[in-house]
């Protein structure tokens, strides 16, 4: 498979672009693991035009994670446009354009898959066209499957989208007043990718939690990429084939803090890490891990949390 230029692999699965989650320990970390795509944290296109130093930040990757897209999300267009040609400047392989992001402070707004309301389409499509004009990047598209269970428009829009010049189309399974609950629906984006009109990569997004998962959904769908997102939380191994102990996961863990660390600062690196290590599956079951779990989420200092970390390791053993 590929985006423009960009070679990915057969059957290659992606790493979900996701707000405080896509940190650059933890791309990297993933990237190692198997993703064949990584992407930034989403980057408010309205915060980067007025030069917010937390946005910015969200631009800084590195060449180990290649290929590594950084993704765009605002309701104006020529803030779109202006975004675009400065992440441009930060040099990822791909710019993804966000018509997806379902919480309120973004889709309430008219952004994120505010953009799946009937009335704001025709802006989609534009901001897409403008942006596609504007960059010399391949330009990609994620969003769902409509505004609610009335509105599933994405056969349409695909081919639509198509048309505005992206070189590939990430579905997310759901409607915008799903948000995350329910399951789901992979039917419509294998309805999308049968539609003998649409030549552009689909990649097929929701409810995957193991490469299992993934493989099904390849061999029913017929999907070009599948993209994972919340399975992931403090899980950069998802992306292996090959298991890992308990005690190489807790190693995982704490290069991810180190990573984070060195990359970011020491507070943010273990802000950014603590998130991982509050949803990481391999602590459950443990008896008597409460006030161990409010420690590491309390921790400060690098020192402080690779020790409780080793503790974590000794209890087990």
């Amino acid at each position: 498979m590929k985006i423009g230029t960009i070679e990915l692999g057969e059957r290659p699965v992606f790493l979900a672009p996701m707000e405080d989650v896509t940190d650059i320990g933890f791309r990297l970390l993933c990237k190692r693991f198997g993703a064949a795509m990584v992407y930034t944290e989403f980057v408010s296109a309205e915060a980067l035009i007025r030069n917010v130093a937390a946005t910015e930040r969200k631009l800084t990757i590195c060449d180990e994670e290649r290929p590594v897209g950084i993704q765009i999300y605002g309701r104006d267009i020529d803030a779109m446009v202006e975004a675009a040609r400065i992440v441009e400047q930060a040099g990822p392989d791909l710019i993804d354009l966000n018509f997806g992001c379902p919480v309120k402070k973004v889709a309430g707004k008219g952004a994120g898959a505010g953009m799946l309301q009937q009335e704001n389409l025709p802006k989609m499509l534009e901001i897409t066209r403008r942006v596609v004009d504007a960059v010399r990047l391949p330009v990609t598209v994620k969003t769902r499957l409509g505004w609610n269970h009335e509105q599933l428009v994405i056969t349409t829009l695909a081919e639509q989208l198509q048309d505005c010049g992206i070189q590939a189309l990430t579905i997310h399974g759901r409607t915008r007043s799903q948000m995350y609950t329910g399951e789901a629906d992979w039917t419509l984006i294998g309805e999308v990718k049968r539609n003998e009109r649409i030549h552009i990569p689909i990649i097929g997004n929701g409810d995957i939690h193991s490469l299992a998962e993934a493989d099904q959904a390849f061999d029913r769908y017929g999907v070009d990429a599948v993209m994972i997102g919340r399975a992931t939380f403090g899980c950069p191994w998802l992306f292996s084939r090959q298991e890992l102990t308990l005690d190489e996961k807790l190693d995982v863990l704490k290069e991810q803090l180190r990573i984070n660390v060195e990359r970011l600062d020491e507070t943010r690196g273990i802000l950014h890490t603590r998130r991982h290590l509050a949803a990481t599956p391999i602590f459950k079951g443990i008896p008597n891990f409460r006030q161990t779990r409010i420690a590491m989420l309390r921790a400060t200092k690098m020192d402080e949390l690779l020790g409780i970390l080793d503790d974590i390791r000794t209890q087990l053993a």
